[in-house]
């Protein structure tokens, strides 16, 4: 199975060591979908734009793993998308986003421009 991840799971970023076990595929832009920051790390809704990132090929474990850091209080939702790697699961933020920072580059590593 494969993850789309957009920000702080991404290489180099502070919970990149979830992603240990995960082989990296590629980069990839979500179309359709808008980035706001929540302070220390990202959220997605749907909505005008496209969000970067990276695809990894993960297991059942990890995903797992994942589940419990962003499901959990229902902060985020799992959802599959398309990439040019097959499907994927992408974390979607289930939370009202007035009032947060919408980063318009798409790209959580441009988050310090907003």
């Amino acid at each position: 199975m494969r993850i789309f991840v957009y920000g702080s799971l991404r290489r180099k970023q502070g919970n990149s060591h979830w992603m240990t076990n995960a082989q990296w595929l590629g980069e990839h832009h979500v179309e359709n979908y808008a980035l706001y920051s929540l302070g220390h790390y990202p959220g997605v809704v749907q909505g005008e734009g496209s969000v970067v990132g990276e695809v990894y090929r993960i297991d059942a474990s990890t995903l797992s793993e994942l589940d419990a850091l962003r499901t959990k209080g229902g902060e985020y939702k799992r959802q599959l998308i398309q990439t040019p790697y097959g499907s994927a699961w992408m974390y979607v933020y289930q939370r009202p986003v007035d009032g947060l920072t919408r980063i318009e580059s798409g790209d959580w590593l441009d988050k310090d421009q907003y």
